[in-house]
């Protein structure tokens, strides 16, 4: 018997990267470039949303920090501002053993969960926030594996669904797949600015009833890869309609402190269900997820983030601590950069000054990226980019000639594949298309990370002008 035939059937259904066919040419664009055989002199890859990669600098009173953690006898050193050594000390103290390399409790280190915990009432203006609630994982992805593994019952007669945007973040339907979970799609609007809409959400709820049992509904605000970021009107419908429908809201919160409009303000779904008061306040049942790895901060690679769960039935509490008591831990250095995104200096601490200059600057660069973003691709014929108000990519729709469409299709490609993988060879820029990430039938989009140095991202429009014209010339 086949070995394939062997494996979890939700593994198998869990669809291939369509940046595979990208990623392919890769290394060959690599050795070609050690040949100076390309017209460019490297590879700009913004294909992800890792700042750090795409070359925005670690902050560094994190760095200090962490390093004083893992280096002990740092605290000692004057080499480091006295507020860096005395939180290192005061972490420290937290550990296990005194040691990062020792295991913490299951939900995180009790003290960096309370941080959490006040971080979150002070982002809602008081609302209160519990450590029984919270849970520390290694990243926010990890946190939603384990909220979908309580929700999707793949041993009923039909098959439990996620209403899930399109465009999505592609590694979270695969965690609604991989659970046996069915995605049900539902769209947001591109022409009003990837708005979403309650009249879609009604029909994906109908439609899927006929398929399967819709359990949850996932959002993700501001929005990957589309930019957008909701209104307290917005967020009110969508409590409305989960709490009508009987639906457990799931909220992707980790692009919060991403934003880059100037009449756009991130507001946390806990927040406006709070002030909508009972009985919604009361029984709304809702997951919120931050992480460590977005933002100004960046910090990918070290693996962190939390979920708070409201308004979910103490009895169910008992089963999400098995959950996540199965995965030990997350990784302590991963917990110390969360404890340090949500209490970062403050006003007259020795690191203040030089963190809210590095933090500034960051901010500054995004939003200047993000407005160059839209002058110049709303300046070529073929793109069209909605404002991107928040979050880490640009995702901008093509208008691709029919005989580029016909070329892509000979070439056994989506139109965007195919546009990605010209960008690439002939540009030096790594993007992803947007068919990775759900779209329109009929519609073409590619998708590219903003939290670049600002020298890169002129750099990056330049690449892309100039292919993306004679690309058009080619195929007119």
């Amino acid at each position: 018997m086949s070995a394939l035939r062997e494996i979890n059937p939700n593994v198998r259904m869990m669809k291939d990267l369509e940046i595979g066919v990208v990623l392919k040419r890769v290394a060959l664009v690599r050795e070609m470039l050690q040949k100076g055989q390309l017209p460019f002199k490297d590879l700009i890859d913004v294909s992800w949303g890792d700042p750090h990669t795409a070359g925005v600098k670690p902050i560094t009173f994190v760095r200090q920090v962490l390093a004083a953690c893992l280096y002990p006898q740092l605290i000692d050193s004057a080499k480091l501002p006295v507020d860096a050594r005395q939180r290192a000390q005061r972490l420290l103290a937290s550990c296990e053993g005194g040691s990062v390399g020792s295991y913490s409790a299951t939900k995180g280190i009790p003290q960096i969960v309370s941080s959490v915990a006040e971080f979150i009432s002070r982002r809602d203006g008081g609302v209160p926030s519990s450590v029984e609630n919270i849970y520390i994982s290694p990243g926010s992805q990890w946190c939603l594996s384990n909220i979908l593994k309580l929700l999707i019952n793949n041993q009923g007669s039909v098959q439990s669904g996620v209403l899930v945007p399109v465009p999505c973040y592609n590694v979270s339907i695969w965690s609604v797949v991989e659970m046996g979970g069915l995605s049900v799609p539902y769209y947001l609007n591109e022409e009003q600015g990837w708005e979403v809409q309650v009249e879609e959400l009604n029909r994906a709820f109908e439609s899927s009833k006929e398929i399967c049992n819709p359990v949850a509904l996932y959002i993700i605000n501001p929005g990957n890869p589309t930019g957008h970021v909701q209104s307290r009107r917005s967020m009110q419908e969508v409590i409305r309609f989960v709490s009508e429908k009987k639906l457990f809201l799931l909220a992707d919160e980790v692009y919060q402190d991403s934003i880059y409009g100037d009449k756009s303000q991130f507001l946390s779904y806990k927040k406006v269900l709070a002030e909508m008061g009972p009985p919604l306040s009361d029984t709304q049942e809702l997951a919120s997820f931050h992480s460590i790895s977005k933002g100004f901060m960046g910090e990918c690679g070290l693996r962190g983030g939390y979920v708070e769960l409201t308004n979910v039935d103490p009895a169910v509490m008992k089963h999400v601590y098995q959950l996540f008591s199965k995965d030990s831990c997350a990784p302590v250095s991963g917990q110390i950069a969360l404890d340090l995104m949500v209490n970062p200096p403050q006003p007259g601490d020795p690191s203040y000054s030089l963190y809210n200059k590095e933090t500034q600057h960051i901010r500054n660069t995004l939003r200047h990226n993000v407005r160059r973003v839209e002058e110049v691709l709303n300046s070529l014929p073929g793109f069209s980019c909605q404002p991107v108000e928040g979050g880490a990519f640009a995702f901008p729709s093509l208008d691709l000639p029919p005989r580029a469409i016909l070329r892509a299709q000979e070439e056994g490609m989506n139109p965007d594949s195919y546009y990605c993988v010209r960008l690439l060879e002939e540009a030096g820029v790594l993007t992803g298309p947007g068919c990775q990430y759900g779209q329109k039938e009929g519609t073409s989009h590619i998708r590219f990370c903003i939290m670049t140095r600002g020298d890169t991202m002129e750099e990056i429009l330049r690449r892309i002008s100039c292919f993306h014209l004679q690309f058009m010339k080619e195929f007119s």
